[in-house]
């Protein structure tokens, strides 16, 4: 059966590709004349009537039409519920014969017709009511009778004439049954009979059903759950419906929204300019103008009023645990009153991961609908209901949501429960449960009258939304402190979050300035507090690439010592010290401070000093101890939920990565760091990100992946200050001038790495990419150049016991060596290749002394380093570096042959590897995991590819790869 191409699927129907690819086989294999059925079942607004328009304006030869999750008049932007023929009832369209040589009939059942026997063949079928006689004369009469009468005599004469008539329009059927939970039972129970029987037929029947609604459909047809989208895909849809959308303003909606296409798009339609830029708070509910809405309200006031009490009390609570539930109507029992939104579907019960019990709880089974639950009550129903949940959680571990609940009820004097709200908010630390930390602190600022403890109040909660991943939140706390008189302590609270916003998504060099003053300001009452926020201020200077402030940093810093600090304290003091040395060349003088940093470590157990130890350990050369510590790093960090961090831990595990040529375990990396950066609201750091996966596109020669990416990072580099981006951006460029042949490029590049005047210049990057600039410069004779920063390069790498980096440096070396001594360094950067990790890195070694062997009429030799290399450079999926040492090998007297088909030459090299691992039968999320790519660009390639390739189907493209 062909599979459509990937040109064929919808772009706004985000993170429903496996449907979309189904519905369009099924199609294919109707046109060829043997259809099926599907049943698509979901919630609300999960975008069954979405996929449903896609099949049929593939199937009229309309194209993929408007048929966005939320953007579509028939989408599920209208709840699912929408089609051609209008709202409101069961009736029908037909569109026969398009350019899609389908005829397409639809009908979509409605509650109001429910009761009428034949309503729904009736609107489904009267656009080809006028074959009727060509079928036999029974079955002609038996349906004739239920589509004019409502009536039926039972037997097979009437389904078996649904089959027949669909069969006899002398060309493919499409026929799309939306919301059939509503159709009359006599429609359903006869189109279900003929989606049985579709085998050898030309037609494609489907089926849309809403889950929860008791609706009967048969297990024996193939069916779709349409769950929420996931993280990505609902990310991408709030990127499309609002261009421009603040990332914590996006998180706010998803959380309310919870992966429901629907919900998305009447959140995002209902925000208001300053909404939209993070100036004004979100909405905290779904907008009751919504369908979405309108339609969980109607849902809800079915249920019997001492069920929606309880219900009130799950959606005030979102970790309420069944055990406490229990107790909530005593002497009734609670879990009674339930019973009947259970059988309705609205709740669910969840069962406790550990067997123990206590974790059991009950849940929404559409989580959009608990924020209908609560903002639909009245305020003196929400205030009882918190009053009442206050009074049931009794234990330690509760005392949060106890004091959250009671401050809900105004259940005593507004001072008390605010000290004891911010009390229990203080002690719960990163809990990650309800409520969240900075609104627990933003509700007890609130409650709180003087202006002192109130402004702590809303430090407290901007530094919490700050770590939660919601800086715009954050900066509208700190906002809010300018009216308030406020003590010095707090005064440098707040500059110190100010700092630390800028740090990771302002300016960085506002950064600096803002972490200085409150450096100075903290020393006289918390000087360990005081070094680590210079730490910070060094490296905002080290973002902005502004190598003499980080030095001036640690000159004071050094000031500032006493001979009894505290280990914690010495550690800080050791670490600027240290890479204070090493960014001022002084090599041998920053080892001591650099071990000693390793040395207190142990001692201090804090995410951070595993990633001052990890930094330690790389600036000494000790890659795979820097990979370990920054590792547990990760590890320590999620584990008391700071996940925040974990984008800047995983950009310092890179360095130590890309050193040991890990360029897999980089693209991993880099994913996860750009996603976590994304979603937390940390720009800066996803710079660096997409700098990264730049280089790894290059290294494995996809220009266009690469230059979309370091493009991305320059310009994210030029808004915030972070020449760090720019330099990683132009560095992957270079790699891919370098590795194409474009040797002048690669060295006028590079050498913007080396600029001190903030413009993408990086003293760092410059010296870590020295290796490929002197390979540039030494192909330009641009010799002096090379023997200048090759000079940087050896006082490090000679400080280092690291066989890689001593290796690389003398490839070096061999480069710009007189042609009698290459030969010798070549070998000796091969010897210390062997007893390193980077197995890409011996490849480029191997490559360029090959060549050197080519040119000095010595093939023989040659061919035996550049075969080492092509086997490296391929199994490594580096395109054009494997293609360079095939030019080099058959310079040297070999043929060879391109490892892949010749029709594949036109794509790039990651073009080519989606092609083959989709030739093998993968989706589209499969590749997507498989190559740490998100499905989106997954779609994006395969669309170049088929168009490259002038291909329409997935079973022309395993032809082609065969």
């Amino acid at each position: 059966m062909p599979s459509p191409s990937a040109a064929t699927r919808s772009p706004a129907l985000h993170g429903r590709d496996t449907e979309q690819d189904a519905l369009l086989r099924l199609l294919d294999a109707a046109r060829g004349g043997s259809g099926g059925a599907a049943i698509l079942r979901g919630a609300r607004g999960t975008g069954k009537t979405a996929l449903l328009d896609l099949a049929a304006a593939h199937a009229s030869g309309t194209g993929t039409g408007d048929t966005g999750h939320a953007g579509s008049t028939n989408g599920p932007g209208t709840g699912d519920t929408g089609h051609a023929s209008g709202p409101g009832h069961a009736s029908g369209t037909g569109h026969v014969n398009g350019t899609g040589g389908f005829v397409v009939l639809r009908v979509r059942g409605t509650e109001a017709e429910s009761h009428l026997p034949y309503a729904g063949l009736h609107g489904l079928l009267r656009p080809i009511a006028d074959r009727l006689p060509a079928l036999p004369p029974a079955q002609a009469e038996a349906l004739t009778r239920a589509l004019e009468l409502g009536a039926a005599d039972g037997g097979l004469a009437l389904p078996a004439a649904v089959l027949n008539l669909l069969a006899a329009t002398g060309g493919p059927v499409l026929a799309c049954v939306d919301d059939v939970h509503h159709l009359d039972a006599p429609s359903r129970e006869a189109l279900f009979f003929a989606a049985r029987r579709l085998a050898g037929e030309p037609v494609a029947l489907l089926f849309g059903t809403d889950d929860g609604d008791g609706a009967t459909v048969p297990d024996d047809i193939p069916a779709f759950e349409l769950g929420a989208l996931d993280e990505e895909a609902a990310r991408r849809l709030a990127g499309d419906l609002v261009p421009g959308l603040a990332d914590d303003v996006r998180a706010s909606l998803l959380e309310i929204a919870h992966g429901n296409p629907l919900a998305i798009g009447e959140l995002a339609g209902s925000l208001s300019p300053e909404q939209i830029s993070g100036a004004v708070a979100p909405p905290g509910t779904l907008p009751r103008s919504g369908r979405l809405w309108r339609a969980y309200a109607d849902r809800l006031a079915r249920l019997p009023g001492e069920t929606a009490d309880v219900l009130l009390l799950l959606a005030a609570d979102p970790d309420l645990e069944t055990v406490t539930l229990a107790g909530a109507a005593e002497p009734a029992c609670a879990l009674s009153a339930l019973e009947p939104a259970e059988r309705a579907g609205v709740i669910v019960h969840v069962a406790d991961g550990d067997g123990d019990g206590d974790g059991d709880r009950y849940d929404f089974r559409e989580p959009a609908m608990r924020t209908v639950v609560y903002a639909g009550a009245s305020l003196a129903r929400r205030r009882a209901a918190h009053r009442l949940l206050a009074g049931l959680l009794r234990h330690d571990h509760q005392r949060l949501r106890r004091a959250w609940h009671r401050a809900a009820a105004m259940d005593g004097p507004a001072e008390s429960l605010a000290d004891e709200l911010a009390s229990a908010a203080a002690a719960a630390g990163s809990h990650g449960g309800h409520p969240a930390a900075f609104l627990a602190f933003e509700r007890a600022a609130e409650l709180t009258a003087h202006g002192d403890v109130k402004a702590a109040r809303l430090a407290a909660a901007a530094n919490r939304a700050w770590h939660a991943g919601l800086p715009r939140r954050a900066r509208s706390l700190l906002t809010r402190l300018q009216s308030l008189t406020i003590s010095e302590e707090v005064r440098s609270q707040a500059e110190l979050i100010r700092g630390s916003l800028e740090l990771r998504s302002g300016k960085a060099g506002s950064a600096g300035d803002d972490l200085l003053a409150a450096a100075e300001s903290l020393l006289d009452r918390d000087r360990g507090q005081a070094v680590r926020v210079l730490i910070r201020a060094g490296e905002a200077s080290y973002m902005a690439g502004d190598n003499p402030r980080y030095l001036d940093i640690a000159r004071w810093a050094a000031t500032l010592r006493r001979p009894d600090d505290p280990a914690a304290t010495q550690l800080m003091f050791e670490y600027l010290a240290g890479t204070a040395a090493t960014f001022d060349g002084r090599h041998r003088e920053a080892a001591d401070p650099l071990r000693r940093v390793l040395e207190l470590a142990p001692s201090v157990r804090t995410p951070s000093v595993l990633v001052w130890a990890g930094v330690a350990s790389l600036l000494l050369g000790d890659d795979a101890q820097a990979t370990r510590l920054c590792g547990r790093a990760v590890e320590t960090a999620r584990a008391r939920g700071a996940v925040s961090t974990v984008p800047q831990v995983l950009e310092f595990m890179i360095h130590a990565e890309l050193w040991m040529g890990r360029y897999a375990s980089i693209t991993a990396s880099a994913v996860e760091g750009l996603r976590l950066a994304q979603e937390r609201g940390r720009p800066n750091s996803a710079g660096q990100h997409l700098g990264w996966l730049a280089l790894t596109a290059a290294v494995e020669g996809d220009e266009e992946t690469c230059a979309i990416r370091a493009a991305s990072a320059i310009e994210l580099a030029g808004a915030h200050g972070v020449c760090v981006a720019g330099a990683l951006g132009n560095w992957a460029l270079a790699h891919l001038d370098l590795a194409a042949g474009r040797h002048a490029d690669a060295a006028k590049r590079l050498r913007t790495t080396a600029r001190a005047d903030g413009t993408n210049g990086h003293l760092v990057m410059r010296v870590m990419s020295t290796p490929l600039f002197v390979e540039a410069s030494a192909r330009t004779g641009d010799r002096e150049r090379a023997g200048e920063a090759l000079r940087v390069l050896d006082r490090w790498v000679g400080s280092t016991r690291s066989p890689d980096r001593r290796a690389l440096a003398a490839r070096c070396h061999a480069l710009l060596a007189a042609p009698g001594d290459a030969e010798d360094h070549f070998r000796a950067a091969l010897d210390l290749h062997h007893q390193g990790f980077s197995e890409f890195e011996t490849a480029r070694t191997q490559l360029l002394f090959g060549s050197a062997l080519r040119r000095n009429r010595r093939p023989g030799a040659a061919r035996e380093h550049l075969h080492s290399a092509l086997e490296t450079f391929e199994r490594s999926g580096a395109r054009l570096w494997a293609e360079q040492a095939r030019t080099e090998l058959r310079g040297a007297g070999e043929a060879v042959r391109s490892h892949r088909p010749r029709a594949t030459a036109k794509l790039t090299a990651q073009q080519y590897q989606i092609a083959r691992i989709v030739a093998d039968g993968a989706t589209n999320r499969e590749v997507a995991a498989r190559l740490f790519l998100s499905p989106r660009t997954v779609e994006h390639h395969l669309r170049n590819i088929f168009a490259k390739l002038d291909i329409r189907s997935r079973v022309e493209l395993v032809r082609l790869m065969s």
